[in-house]
């Protein structure tokens, strides 16, 4: 991270932060948020994530940001992946190994249909 010495350099991050958050919640932009906590892991989240990574790039797919964060807080429903596009409701899903993150891909954030039977009420 840049060190801040001026008010130029307090402005230019904030520029810079703007940037990115915009780019999260424009129209068409999707986030797939993979739960990485120590549960998720022991669910078999790396797997989840791998092919989440896989998909994207064997299938030369553009306008997705993949991230990763700790314990959601349903140890029982990992791995848990979350799906954001645009400014719509985020949308939770458990129970996610690398089939369904393929169809989660395919289903929600390409065809913008989300998988039901695997959705979690939070």
């Amino acid at each position: 991270m840049t060190t801040i010495k001026s008010l130029e350099d307090l402005k230019k991050a904030k520029e810079e932060a703007l940037k990115k958050r915009d780019a999260k919640v424009a129209s068409g932009v999707a986030q797939v948020i993979v739960g990485m906590g120590t549960c998720g892991i022991a669910a078999g989240a790396r797997d989840t994530m791998k092919s989440i990574l896989d998909t994207i790039e064997n299938e030369s797919l553009t306008g997705i940001i993949v991230t990763q964060t700790g314990c959601i807080g349903l140890c029982e429903k990992e791995p848990i992946v979350q799906v954001v596009i645009g400014e719509e409701p985020k949308v939770t899903y458990g129970k996610v190994d690398a089939e369904v993150a393929k169809q989660i891909l395919h289903d929600h954030v390409i065809k913008g249909q989300p998988v039901k039977e695997h959705m979690i009420q939070m």
